[in-house]
């Protein structure tokens, strides 16, 4: 097994435990973070080691990352496994499964990318790689089947871990906010790049908000020290009255206790539907950045919320799109249309229990469905 990053290694471990009850005399070993080692895989290298960010920083470990994947494909064809799984990671992780597969070890791929809305070119490269991918939404899946890749639905293990009802009064107490009156969330992203772009616009947009309705309060949780410590200039700068409490971590917390929530784009947008906190989704690239996806990108929505409704759920203000004022307005609206909100709560639950399919417990059955039918070819081949 080889994950990359801090939710690959919780995915592995997920895995290593649902399949430890199938097959409690396996072995596990691969490119593992703490999760996974403690879950029992045998670490040939520690996730970290994958876990590169940025083209110039990839660039600067490029030398390390091929003599990894070298000395792990080398070692896997001298004792080959029952089944190699690759978790995420794709660039590092397609080039190991695809010479795995061809010396006839039977490779998975856990998380798919996102080949459904660009780049899909990529296919190809899947197709040689990998013998079953393991996805996490369902319109992913329906993607792969309508390319005759072979492919199971396991559901998202965020949708297993948090609760269908959110209790707001214990995040509002976690995070020593009162518990009576509005409070609406601020998530400008994890990265200081996100944050720089993103924070001005939150910020003015609160005191927009604030105009409107004075007793409105805000809580900012952020990602890192360093974004914290970015957010909090930027609030002193532009709104230094502002009624925000910023804290680091505790997104979930937040969202809990939140009545809307403004965010950047990504798998938060995913977390607020979870948390069933009405979502604006906001953001904005370079401008040849945003030029080149327009013309790459081949789906409809850009948040999760809307790309498993299949329709426009919540708001997304892309680019030019993304100020201020509109950003105000959505939260706004969020606020004085009560029973919209409720029902905006009612298909967001909807599709939380959509995502809840024990995702371990799939994920290893169809693992385990792979390797029989792998025993019962060599068999019938014999």
């Amino acid at each position: 097994m080889v994950a990359g990053e801090a939710s690959g290694d919780l995915l592995g471990a997920g895995l290593i435990n649902a399949l430890k009850r199938r097959y409690p005399n396996a072995r596990f070993s691969g490119i593992a973070g703490p999760r996974m080692i403690a879950a029992g895989c045998e670490a040939l290298y520690p996730a970290e080691k994958l876990a590169v960010m940025g083209l110039t920083e990839v660039l600067g470990h490029l030398r390390e990352l091929f003599a990894i994947r070298k000395d792990v494909v080398q070692g896997l064809i001298a004792e080959p496994p029952d089944v190699f799984i690759g978790i995420d990671a794709p660039d590092f992780n397609f080039g190991l499964e695809r010479r795995l597969k061809m010396a006839g070890i039977p490779t998975v791929h856990y998380v798919s990318p996102s080949v459904w809305a660009w780049r899909q070119y990529r296919l190809r490269k899947i197709v040689h790689a990998t013998d079953l991918m393991l996805t996490l939404f369902p319109f992913e899946a329906a993607f792969y089947e309508a390319h005759h890749i072979p492919v199971r639905y396991v559901g998202h293990p965020l949708a297993d871990a948090l609760p269908l009802v959110p209790d707001r009064a214990a995040a509002r107490a976690e995070l020593n906010l009162p518990a009576a009156g509005e409070l609406v969330a601020m998530l400008p992203g994890s990265r200081m790049s996100e944050v720089r772009v993103l924070a001005d616009i939150f910020i003015e947009a609160a005191r927009l908000c604030i105009a409107q309705r004075p007793g409105l309060r805000f809580v900012a949780p952020l990602a890192t020290a360093a974004t914290r410590d970015l957010f909090t200039q930027r609030v002193r700068a532009l709104a230094p009255g502002l009624a925000v409490s910023i804290v680091q971590g505790q997104a979930h917390a937040a969202m809990s206790a939140a009545d809307a929530v403004m965010v950047a784009s990504g798998t938060a947008t995913l977390e607020a539907l979870l948390l069933k906190c009405p979502p604006v989704m906001a953001y904005r690239l370079s401008p040849l950045t945003y030029w080149l996806a327009k013309r790459l990108v081949k789906v409809p929505y850009y948040s999760l919320p809307n790309l498993l409704a299949g329709r426009p759920l919540v708001p997304e203000l892309i680019q030019d799109a993304a100020t201020p004022a509109t950003v105000a307005a959505a939260i706004l609206n969020y606020l004085d249309d009560r029973s919209g909100a409720a029902q905006l709560a009612a298909s967001f639950t909807e599709i939380h229990h959509s995502l809840r399919c024990d995702a371990d417990e799939r994920a290893a059955e169809a693992v385990a469905a792979l390797l029989t039918r792998g025993r019962a070819g060599l068999l019938s081949s014999g």
